[in-house]
């Protein structure tokens, strides 16, 4: 079993990576915003939402890490200063090596005015329907980044199975052929 989890900030391309992955490897794509989108048109971004967000993620990891599928993509926008994201990685992570999957980490990174360009890409909009408010999307977007690090800081990710990858100028089939490559998915 593997768990890759893949991170970074919003619209940086987690889930167009993971989609393409996917393709390429048996791991089955679980994007953040899976369960998000469907709890949203009851209890919008409510603590109530993020509660049961939580609880059905949790009870999907355990039941996937307890398959004998090949493995799972998840994507999270992880807020680097913030303590509940460390433990909620931790807690996932534990899900998956608990159950002996190996665990990979990978970092992608873009600048914001990319970031706000796909933002408003047909497919992600298809996808996420919490985004399809543009207006508010691009605001949430650029406010997160006062109140949070959505990327580390050089040495801040000390695991082994761990990279980095700037996809500013880099196709989703680029980047996963390197994850796939580096990784041996």
């Amino acid at each position: 079993m593997k768990f890759v989890l893949i991170f970074g900030p919003q619209a940086v391309g987690k889930m167009t990576v993971g989609n393409e992955l996917a393709k390429i490897t048996d791991l089955k794509l679980f994007h953040n915003h899976m369960t998000i989108d469907l709890l949203t048109p009851f209890f919008e971004f409510s603590p109530k939402m993020w509660r049961l967000s939580s609880l059905f993620r949790e009870e999907i990891f355990s039941s996937f890490a307890s398959s004998d599928k090949y493995g799972m993509i998840f994507t999270y926008v992880w807020a680097f200063n913030q303590k509940e994201d460390w433990e909620d990685v931790e807690k996932m992570c534990s899900i998956f090596s608990s159950k002996g999957a190996e665990i990979y980490f990978v970092e992608l990174e873009a600048g914001v005015e990319e970031r706000l360009k796909r933002n408003r890409t047909p497919y992600r909009l298809e996808q996420k329907p919490t985004k399809r408010n543009i207006k508010l999307s691009e605001r949430n977007l650029l406010s997160t980044m006062d109140r949070f690090r959505l990327n580390s800081e050089r040495g801040e990710i000390d695991k082994e199975n761990y990279i980095r990858i700037n996809n500013e100028n880099l196709e989703a089939e680029v980047v996963a052929k390197m994850i796939k490559e580096r990784f041996e998915l």
